[in-house]
């Protein structure tokens, strides 16, 4: 299901006993725009401390009605966790910490949008003792995990081949695979009270020095494009007639093909 962003702050995170804290950031891997983090505010329970929660222990999609979120960790594992400033970069070091303590498999290094699985559940399994070299070769790598908080990307400009046409004013996010799967633009300095979507993967690129998002699109095209309402649904219907409108192919035919050869492979 694809929901907006917004719908994941304050959302309520449950441990196996008991509550945890509140969503309060997203973080995302800049070259995938798969979501590998949602930093958790513990409130009172841990003095104000944040905590990394990764989609991996994710127990099934949120409650979006309840507005509650179930992992399968207990409040000892959180407490216990590696402490990671949620206010400065997460490093690739700080991340081989947070997966060594859980015992997850790397997300990264594998050709699939989570390494070795198409979706986090795929990974929800402990790591042998004999994986400790591949500990050791990843802590050989760049010390950038290439993750960016939605927080701070909010706000960049986005630039059409014909110039500025508007803003990131938001993210839409899938529940299932954990990917940011469009940027909400907003149009409102050029044709007031519009909204439209656009996948990063249609982008040229992401200037993160200038804050801004690059398309290869004019601005006609972008304003042309079929307007988003954030009171209704995303509906498969609505994606087909976007991807059609800009003339990219679409991403699910692909992921139902991944998943099935994943699926196979693991029995």
């Amino acid at each position: 299901m694809l929901r907006n962003s917004t719908d994941l702050h304050g959302l309520s995170i449950r441990a196996t006993d008991g509550e945890i804290g509140t969503v309060d950031q997203i973080y995302f891997e800049d070259e995938t725009w798969a979501i590998r983090y949602l930093t958790v505010d513990t409130g009172g329970w841990l003095g104000g401390r944040q905590v990394l929660i990764s989609p991996i222990s994710f127990i099934g999609a949120p409650d979006w009605q309840a507005k509650r979120l179930d992992v399968a960790l207990t409040k000892k594992q959180v407490e216990d966790s590696p402490d990671i400033n949620t206010h400065q970069p997460v490093s690739r070091q700080h991340e081989i910490a947070y997966f060594g303590y859980y015992g997850y498999p790397f997300y990264w290094g594998g050709s699939d949008l989570w390494g070795a699985a198409p979706n986090p559940a795929g990974l929800a399994i402990r790591i042998p003792a004999s994986t400790e070299a591949m500990v050791e070769n990843a802590a050989q790598e760049s010390a950038d995990s290439h993750l960016r908080s939605t927080e701070a990307v909010a706000g960049y400009d986005v630039e059409a081949s014909d110039g500025e046409m508007g803003h990131v004013d938001g993210f839409i996010v899938d529940d299932q695979a954990w990917a940011i799967r469009y940027i909400e633009v907003a149009t409102r300095n050029w044709w007031p009270g519009k909204k439209v979507l656009a996948s990063p993967a249609w982008a040229e690129r992401v200037s993160w020095e200038d804050s801004k998002v690059y398309f290869g699109l004019t601005r006609e095209t972008i304003k042309d494009a079929p307007a988003y309402v954030e009171a209704a649904p995303i509906t498969r219907d609505y994606e087909k007639q976007l991807h059609s409108y800009y003339g990219w192919p679409p991403y699910w035919p692909r992921e139902a093909e991944r998943q099935s050869s994943f699926s196979q492979s693991s029995v």
